[in-house]
C-alpha cells in the first residue's frame, strides 16, 4: 500500500470535546486534512516542540528523544496505520544498527515524538478516506503556516479576553503560565503580544 506523506498544519482547541485539542494533519502538497482529536498534555508537548521552546526541565517526549539519541536509536518515520472505531494507531519506524524496529504507540504520542526527530509523518489512502476533509481552496487563515510554527486556535472556558488588557498585563501573564508550564496557552499569548508590537 502507497505511503501519504503529512505534515502538522495546526493544533486548535476542541470544540467537539471539552479538555481536548484537534492537532490537524494536511497531505504534502494537497488540501486533504485529517482531525485527530488527543488531550491537552499531548498538545502541548507538541506545541512545545513546534514553537522551540525549552522547558525549565525535559517534558516526558523529551526524555525518551534524549533516551533514543543516547543510545543511537533514530527514529525514520511516523505511520498512522489503522483507523479502527475512531481511534487511530500508530508505529515509530525506529532504525537501530541497521535494524527497523517498529514500536506501537499513540498517535498522540507518535506526533510529539515525530516533531522532536523532525521525521516524516505517513498515512494510507484508505485512512485519509475514511476521516479526511477536504478543502475546496486553500485556507486563508492562520492555520497554514511555515514549518515549525503553529497556529492555537480556540479559547478555553473563562480564559481572560487579552483584548482588554495591557501589554504589561500580557507579559505578567506570559510569565504567570509559563511558571504553570501551559505552553498551549504561553503561544497564544505570545502571539497577542507580538502583533500588539507590530501594530
Amino acid at each position: 500500500m502507497k505511503k501519504i506523506e503529512l505534515e502538522i498544519v495546526a493544533l486548535s482547541h476542541s470544540i467537539t470535546q471539552t479538555h481536548s485539542y484537534a492537532v490537524v494533519l494536511g497531505e504534502v502538497d494537497s488540501l486533504r486534512r485529517l482531525p485527530i482529536v488527543i488531550g491537552g498534555f499531548e498538545a502541548q508537548a507538541i506545541a512545545v516542540a513546534l514553537e522551540r521552546m525549552q522547558p525549565s526541565r525535559p517534558l516526558t517526549h523529551d526524555l525518551f528523544a534524549n533516551f533514543m539519541a543516547t543510545f543511537s536509536i533514530e527514529l525514520a518515520e511516523v505511520l498512522i496505520y489503522k483507523l479502527e472505531e475512531g481511534i487511530f494507531f500508530s508505529k515509530l519506524i525506529c532504525m537501530h544498527e541497521g535494524s527497523k524496529v517498529e514500536i506501537d504507540s499513540r498517535t498522540s504520542d507518535a506526533l510529539a515524538m515525530a516533531v522532536r526527530s523532525n521525521c516524516k509523518i505517513y498515512t494510507f489512502e484508505n485512512i485519509l478516506d475514511a476521516a479526511g476533509l477536504f478543502l475546496e481552496q486553500p485556507e486563508e487563515n492562520p492555520l497554514e503556516q511555515k514549518p515549525g510554527k503553529i497556529s492555537v486556535s480556540g479559547k478555553k472556558p473563562g480564559e481572560n479576553d487579552m483584548s482588554s488588557m495591557s501589554l504589561d498585563e500580557l507579559n505578567n501573564l506570559l510569565q504567570q503560565v509559563l511558571e504553570q508550564e501551559d505552553y498551549v496557552r504561553a503561544i497564544h499569548i505570545r502571539d497577542e503580544i507580538n502583533n500588539r508590537k507590530k501594530k
